[in-house]
Order: structure tokens, then C-alpha cells, then sequence
């Protein structure tokens, strides 16, 4: 039986950048608060949490992709407003939670 290996997600492309770098302080907040509304007071995985949110946001931000929620999700971490366990490089590997 073989092991699935953590692999860090994948980096961001130049046209990925490029696009990101459009994305104004709204547009950040309403990112991270719509990661905090699809959070949980249990834990989930990250990868669901940014399926959900990406999902919720589709038609607003096209082209952004799930690396970069990801990665918000990382700045909510630092900032306290989530609690995480695992290697957040890797998203199906990680999981969440509001804090308690």
C-alpha cells in the first residue's frame, strides 16, 4: 500500500502575480472573511475551506487560483484568527480552525 506523500502546493505563475497584484484592500478582506465564514470551530482541512470559498467568490475573482487562498488562509493563521495544525505549505495536508 502506498503512501500519499505531502508535496507543497504548487507556486504561483507570473500571470497568476500579475492578477493577484490587482486585487485591492477590499478585495483582501472580503477573501479572508469569506475563508473565516467557511472556517469552523472544528477542524477542516484547508483544501475544503478553499474549495468553498473559491466556489462562494468564483464570479467576483476569476483567475485567482486556490495557491493564493491558501496562502491567505497562512496570513489568517499569523494573524490569530485561525488555528492550524499541519504544514500549511500543503493544503490537503493541513487543517483549521476558528479559535476557541
Amino acid at each position: 500500500m502506498d503512501i500519499e506523500r505531502p508535496k507543497p502546493d504548487a507556486d504561483l505563475t507570473k500571470r497568476e502575480k500579475v492578477l493577484i497584484a490587482k486585487l485591492s484592500p477590499k478585495d483582501l478582506e472580503i477573501i479572508d472573511n469569506a475563508l473565516l465564514v467557511n472556517a469552523r470551530n472544528d477542524w477542516r482541512k484547508v483544501a475544503m475551506i478553499v474549495a468553498l470559498t473559491m466556489m462562494s467568490l468564483q464570479s467576483r475573482f476569476k483567475g485567482i487560483p486556490d495557491v493564493y487562498y491558501s496562502q491567505r488562509v497562512q496570513i489568517l493563521v499569523r494573524e490569530g484568527r485561525l488555528e492550524s495544525e499541519g504544514d500549511l505549505k500543503c493544503m490537503r495536508f493541513s487543517e483549521v480552525r476558528l479559535p476557541n
